[in-house]
């Protein structure tokens, strides 16, 4: 078959009220090359820092998003889309009053032993 039509992405268990939906990658395709995956994070969520082994393209469709990038602040909107490089000290954060909603592509594809979060 030339082609995969996903209809049930993979929902990451979090324990911060963020929706995680892969649709492509390690946890619904197996593929270590890319990963896709629909995400919400609520108002006051956010993530420890981290330094990731792979590229890491954001495209904000509804809200937006803080991103701490070796120390410089970037507020990304919807219609907006950002790369974080792999190797770069991030944080990611919503400190606003709404529902951020985005897409997130990382190349090559997200693994927890790839993301280095501090502690």
């Amino acid at each position: 078959m030339n082609y995969f039509k996903q209809d049930k992405p993979f929902v990451v268990p979090t324990t911060d009220g963020k929706l995680i939906e892969e649709h492509f990658g390690l946890a619904t395709t197996g593929n270590s090359n890319l990963s896709i995956a629909h995400m919400v994070a609520p108002p006051g969520w956010s993530e420890p820092h981290q330094n990731p082994e792979f590229d890491e393209y954001t495209l904000i469709s509804r809200g937006k998003k803080k991103f701490e990038v070796d120390g410089e602040e970037i507020i990304v909107s919807a219609g907006q889309s950002i790369l974080i490089k792999k190797g770069s000290r991030v944080r990611y954060s919503n400190p606003f009053d709404e529902e951020c909603e985005y897409w997130s592509v990382c190349l090559p594809a997200f693994s927890l032993g790839f993301v280095h979060r501090e502690e």
